[in-house]
């Protein structure tokens, strides 16, 4: 992982205004990568499917690949949020709001929740909206006993990853949590979505069957679950991400520093639609998705800004505590040291 360059040259240049040259999005290029998702989506479900009828686990295996189109139709749904999609709002809201009945995430309610975490993304006085929860070291040593239980258990691998998820996408996301008295607008989007889920639903088990329905949608949906949460976890609880307050909270560097640069293997860029180029993302969500790639190209001294690999994130998942003195994430272990040094 890597740290700002010596020279500071990253954080003196106007970025807002640099990538505003980058926001534009291309008509046809959007048709496309959108019809591509959908049809290979759709290809690989219905190949699943028809496995089955040679043995559960050859559909099993074409379960992979369709779970990552559909963790990649939340990342073009993500970008309709952001309007920067076709960069026409009102279709980019519809499109959004036909791939949340496929990604189980009602639209409207997800984008404004969204919105407050770009809004305050690394500032230690607003937490808790649209991000993972994470506590200071000495939010930490002030909880109960009990406090510290859940909160470790919370941040415990199998909770973040498995449980969480499922939790997340077949449960939690059928009513507006968080959101319950804020207008009619989440209800309408989380209520209007639950029944286009059931009405599809209710048809492809009609066509297909309970039994091979389940088997087949239930493993793509908590796969690529759980492949989102990973990509947002370690997309900010990274050692090296950035939390403070105001004033010296600033959107620039917090955007900057508090969001890493996912280094991934070029396959699992494009399936992910770029989104490890996370830091370019909060400098600028009107980016398209396939346009991140140029501002690194022309830009490359935001590349090493915030940059974990593969091998690196694996080390992150221990980082569960945010260390005010030494400005990174700690492990318990290490935050215990620091009480007692």
């Amino acid at each position: 992982m890597n740290a700002t360059p010596p020279n500071g040259v990253a954080l003196e240049k106007p970025w807002l205004k640099i990538l505003s040259a980058y926001r534009k999005p291309h008509l046809g290029r959007s048709t496309f990568e959108l019809a591509v998702t959908l049809v290979c989506f759709a290809l690989l479900w219905t190949a699943a499917w028809a496995s089955i009828h040679f043995g559960y686990w050859l559909g099993l295996v074409l379960v992979l690949p369709a779970a990552g189109f559909l963790l990649r139709l939340f990342m073009l749904q993500h970008d309709c949020g952001h309007g920067s999609f076709f960069g026409r709002r009102r279709l980019d809201d519809w499109t959004g709001r036909v791939i949340g009945v496929l990604t189980l995430t009602p639209y409207d309610y997800w984008r404004r929740a969204h919105a407050e975490h770009h809004a305050s993304a690394g500032n230690l006085d607003e937490r808790g909206v649209g991000d993972i929860t994470t506590l200071t070291v000495a939010e930490y040593a002030a909880l109960t006993r009990r406090g510290r239980l859940g909160y470790r258990l919370y941040r415990h691998p199998l909770v973040m990853f498995g449980i969480g998820p499922a939790w997340l996408f077949l449960f939690k996301q059928r009513l507006p949590f968080g959101m319950m008295k804020s207008g009619a607008l989440p209800w309408v989007s989380t209520m209007a979505t639950n029944a286009v889920i059931v009405a599809l639903a209710a048809l492809l088990i009609w066509a297909v069957g309970l039994v091979p329905f389940l088997l087949i949608h239930l493993p793509i949906v908590l796969l690529a679950g759980s492949a989102g949460v990973w990509l947002f976890y370690v997309q900010h609880q990274f050692e090296e991400t950035h939390w403070s307050k105001p004033p010296e909270w600033t959107f620039q560097h917090a955007a900057l520093h508090g969001a890493s640069h996912y280094d991934l293997p070029r396959p699992l860029r494009w399936i992910t639609g770029n989104i490890g180029m996370h830091h370019i993302h909060h400098l600028s969500s009107r980016v398209p998705f396939y346009r991140l790639p140029e501002v690194l190209r022309d830009h490359p001294e935001l590349a090493d800004l915030g940059r974990i690999t593969i091998r690196t994130s694996l080390s992150c998942v221990k980082l569960i505590l945010w260390d005010e003195a030494s400005q990174r994430l700690v492990s318990l272990k290490e935050a215990k040291a620091l009480r007692t040094a």
